[in-house]
């Protein structure tokens, strides 16, 4: 890991940016798969509702622009409360605002966690699969950089 991070400080502020967006991407992808998974663990076949298929993978570009941090959100679209009929019924698996009910429970129900397990199992494979990828980024650009100076 820390030759992976002297050859990204040896590159400009650009190129840095594309490389950890491309890997950060890669290790959230990990989550997002584990979320789907939990997602249709939970979800009811007879309900035209499919939270697993909105759950998404979604760069805050807000916070980027605030901050200058790369970050990516593994969501559920729609949020927990819409506005809109409509744009809920447009979604993949139409109005799913009820996973949060199922998230975090109620004093009615016990909570049958989708997101959170997802994260914390991963942590440590997104991590590694943070720097694998990052690595094979920059080695990519390392040989189109060594072609181009041919």
């Amino acid at each position: 890991m820390d030759e992976v991070i002297a050859d990204l400080q040896a590159l400009q502020k650009d190129v840095k940016k594309k490389a950890a967006r491309f890997a950060l991407r890669k290790a959230a992808m990990l989550v997002l798969d584990d979320a789907v998974t939990n997602a249709k663990k939970v979800d009811d076949p007879a309900s035209v509702s499919v939270i697993s298929e909105n759950i998404a993978l979604r760069f805050d570009n807000k916070h980027f622009k605030a901050t200058g941090e790369l970050k990516f959100r593994v969501g559920v679209l729609g949020g927990a409360k819409t506005k809109n009929k409509k744009f809920s019924e447009n979604l993949p698996g139409h109005g799913t605002q009820h996973w949060r009910l199922l998230e975090f429970g109620t004093e009615h129900m016990p909570a049958q966690p989708i997101m959170r397990p997802a994260l914390t199992s991963n942590i440590d494979n997104a991590t590694t699969e943070f720097a694998r990828e990052l690595d094979k980024w920059l080695q990519r650009y390392a040989r189109r950089m060594a072609r181009r100076s041919l």
